[in-house]
């Protein structure tokens, strides 16, 4: 059976094979079935979305699924992902699904599925769906006409999750900041503005007016050098950019210098552990994190445990081990305290209470870790060939690591949704990883690239 989920729900392009309305109707039915509904008031569904134009047809097709199978749907619009998992729980409902590509381009989307406690549901779970699926024998007979689903437009799920996000930061306000927004023109568009409005922030905002195609278009986390323009152009105190679905955010200081995932970590860990507040004193990061992270860390007494890539293996692990911080140097930061996944608004609020609270600045803030030298390179390929069946690929990493020795790394790996070979080198000096990174994408496009 082939796998329909991937490293982060299912997704591909838009109107193929598996991001198809005949497919999110299955997926709807399948989603019923595995959890359980047995006609009206049974069973519930949250369905939220970000702003591709084909989240109209995902929607529809896969509340027809749910209402099939018995199952109620509570349709709460375009909302970031995080508060899809919100609602799920808060609205006690059995299961929450958001409609998003996060990052990609607009002609991607996908389907990530969340159980009534917020998190995402297991591999387990998983399967269970891609095989009832894949088994062709999935029906709706069993649910008479009086044991339709019904489906609800929830006109306040923004409002609500509004006040959850808000109450993140205790009450502080964010009076006598200038902050540029930019939301991707994706799911934080309206949210984001209003929230920290309400906050006391003087809010400049770009790239909110959504029209289906613009979604992650040259703005957003992906691209912060528009966000960092707009502050200098602003003379605002910081610029805040979230991605598509606003799992992820992207700061950058007064002078327009980028601030990222690993920086928000380090002073997040760092002001946590202060207020004796950092659980099991350990922060989680994956293997993408710069050396200059760990070596923060390190110096701080605070222990760091290390995951292969993605939010859902951060997540896994802290829930594992007691953990309450941890993200990824993309942009991810999970602040178990106060949300069950990656939510950029929150982490959004809390480096501004920090800033606030401290007198400092995003700067002075950010300055609690020195990076190592670093590039990392994303390359398209053909066919995702296992990496040590490339072999002039596999001698070009074996010469690199062995000249990189304790002082540098070498990460080579191919997404887990795109069809991308990712290749981070990362050294004490700049002119090796230039070096390493040149002689390495050439090696990779030779072999692997389209």
């Amino acid at each position: 059976m082939d796998r329909l989920f991937g490293t982060d729900g299912i997704r591909g392009q838009a109107n193929r094979y598996p991001i198809t309305a005949e497919v999110a109707l299955q997926v709807g039915k399948a989603i019923g079935h595995v959890f359980k509904a047995t006609g009206h008031g049974t069973c519930r569904a949250v369905i939220g979305k970000d702003t591709r134009l084909s989240g109209y047809m995902l929607e529809t097709a896969l509340t027809s699924g749910l209402v099939s199978m018995g199952m109620d749907v509570l349709l709460v619009g375009p909302v970031p992902t995080p508060a899809v998992a919100h609602l799920a729980r808060s609205m006690a409902a059995d299961v929450g699904i958001m409609l998003t590509a996060s990052h990609n381009p607009f002609d991607d989307n996908g389907i990530k599925i969340f159980g009534g406690d917020g998190f995402k549901i297991s591999d387990g779970i998983e399967n269970d769906i891609s095989r009832h699926i894949a088994s062709g024998e999935l029906t709706s007979e069993h649910i008479r006409s009086d044991q339709l689903g019904k489906a609800y437009r929830i006109e306040d799920a923004r409002g609500r999750y509004i006040e959850f996000a808000k109450s993140a930061i205790r009450g502080d306000d964010l009076e006598g900041l200038k902050v540029v927004l930019d939301c991707a023109n994706g799911a934080a568009y309206f949210i984001a503005p209003l929230m920290f409005k309400e906050l006391g922030a003087k809010v400049a905002k770009i790239h909110v007016e959504p029209d289906g195609y613009n979604i992650n278009n040259q703005c957003g986390a992906l691209h912060p050098e528009a966000v960092a323009e707009a502050v200098r152009r602003t003379g605002s105190d910081v610029g805040i950019a979230f991605d598509g679905d606003a799992d992820r955010v992207i700061f950058c200081d007064a002078h327009g210098n980028v601030v990222d995932g690993d920086r928000i970590l380090a002073m997040c860990a760092l002001d946590f552990k202060r207020r004796n507040q950092l659980a099991k004193n350990t922060l989680v990061v994956t293997t993408m994190s710069n050396m200059g992270l760990h070596e923060a860390m390190r110096e701080a007494g605070i222990d760091v445990v290390t995951t292969d890539v993605g939010d859902r293996m951060v997540i896994e692990q802290m829930r594992r081990t007691g953990a309450t911080v941890g993200g990824e140097k993309s942009g991810h930061v999970i602040l178990m305290d106060y949300a069950t996944t990656g939510d950029g608004i929150i982490a959004a609020l809390q480096v501004l209470r920090l800033m606030k609270q401290r007198g400092a600045t995003l700067a002075e803030l950010a300055a609690c870790m020195q990076e190592y030298p670093h590039q990392l390179v994303s390359l398209k390929v053909r066919t995702k060939k296992p990496i040590d069946t490339v072999p002039g690929l596999l001698r070009m990493i074996s010469d690199c690591n062995a000249d990189l020795g304790r002082d540098g790394r070498l990460i080579v790996r191919y997404s887990g949704t795109e069809s991308k070979i990712r290749i981070l080198v990362e050294a004490k000096e700049q002119a090796k990883v230039d070096r390493w990174m040149a002689a390495l994408t050439k090696t990779a496009e030779e072999e692997l690239a389209s």
